[in-house]
C-alpha cells in the first residue's frame, strides 16, 4: 500500500517564507505544499505553489483546515511579532500530534556606536519618545494607534498596508517595503529631520538598513522586544529549517 503524501503547511509572512516556498517545493517534490498568508496581502507574488490568503479563525479554524487538507507538517515562517498565529499553530500542532518547525531568525543586537533604548511593549515605546521628537515609526499598521495620541511628536510612518487608524494631519505616511540600502534610509531621515527611530526587533537583513542609518546619523533607537512565543522546535535559517524538515519527513516515511 502506497503511503499518503505529506502535506506541508507553510505559514508565510516574511521575505524568508517567500524564498522558502520555492525551496520546499524543489526539495520535497513528492510532498504537497500550501503557503498561507494571513489577511490582505499587497502585491502578493506568484510563489509557484498553491497559496491561500486570509485568517483561519483561530485555533479551531486552523484545526478544521488541517484535518480537511490532511496537513502533516507545519512550517511557521510568520513574522516574529505575529505571536497569535504562532500560538495557534503550536496549539493545533500539539492537538493533532503533527511536527512543527518555526523559522526564528536571530534578534538584532546593538553594535558599536548604537544608542538603543530597549522596551518591552508598544506603549513603553510611545512613552519613551520625548516631546518634540521627529520619529521614524517602523512598527506596522496594527500598533500605530499606540503612538497617535502623542500630540507633541511628529511621526513618519512606513508600512505596506494603510492603517485603519487615522494619522494626525501633520504626520506622513509611506506605503512601501523597506529599502535594502542604508544610504536610502539616511537620505530619508535627513530629508524629514528624523531625531528618533522606533522599530520592532524583527531580526534578519531585509529591514536592517534603518538600523545602519540610525548608527550612521547617531540617532537614538527605541527597540521593541519580541513577544514571548510558545515553545517549539526552531531553526535560525532557511537552510537549517530545510535540513530539519528533511529529517522529519524521512522519519515519517
Amino acid at each position: 500500500m502506497t503511503a499518503k503524501a505529506d502535506h506541508i503547511l507553510l505559514l508565510a509572512g516574511t521575505s524568508e517564507a517567500r524564498q522558502l516556498a520555492g525551496t520546499l517545493a524543489e526539495t520535497f517534490p513528492e510532498s504537497r505544499l500550501t503557503a498561507s498568508f494571513a489577511g490582505a496581502v499587497r502585491d502578493l507574488p506568484d510563489l509557484g505553489v498553491p497559496t491561500r490568503v486570509g485568517g483561519f479563525g483561530g485555533t479551531k479554524g486552523l484545526l478544521a483546515f488541517m484535518r480537511h487538507e490532511g496537513i502533516t507538517v507545519i512550517v511557521d515562517a510568520t513574522h516574529p511579532f505575529a505571536a497569535q498565529m504562532s500560538r495557534n499553530a503550536a496549539e493545533a500542532a500539539k492537538m493533532l500530534k503533527v511536527p512543527l518547525v518555526r523559522l526564528e531568525r536571530p534578534c538584532w543586537h546593538p553594535g558599536e556606536g548604537d544608542a538603543w533604548t530597549n522596551v518591552l511593549t508598544m506603549d513603553d515605546a510611545a512613552e519613551a519618545l520625548p516631546d518634540g521628537a521627529r520619529a521614524f515609526l517602523a512598527i506596522g499598521r496594527k500598533e500605530i494607534e499606540r503612538f497617535t495620541p502623542r500630540s507633541g511628536i511628529f511621526g513618519l510612518v512606513r508600512m505596506i498596508e494603510p492603517p485603519k487608524t487615522q494619522l494626525p494631519s501633520a504626520w506622513e505616511l509611506i506605503l512601501s517595503r523597506p529599502p535594502a540600502s542604508a544610504d536610502e534610509e539616511v537620505s530619508l531621515f535627513l530629508e524629514k529631520n528624523i531625531t528618533h527611530v522606533v522599530t520592532k526587533n524583527s531580526g534578519g537583513s531585509r529591514s536592517y538598513a534603518k538600523i545602519e542609518a540610525a548608527r550612521t546619523l547617531k540617532l537614538p533607537v527605541i527597540m521593541i522586544a519580541r513577544p514571548e512565543l510558545p515553545e517549539a522546535e526552531t531553526a535560525p535559517t532557511n537552510s537549517a529549517l530545510v535540513d530539519r524538515l528533511r529529517q522529519i519527513l524521512a522519519r515519517g516515511s
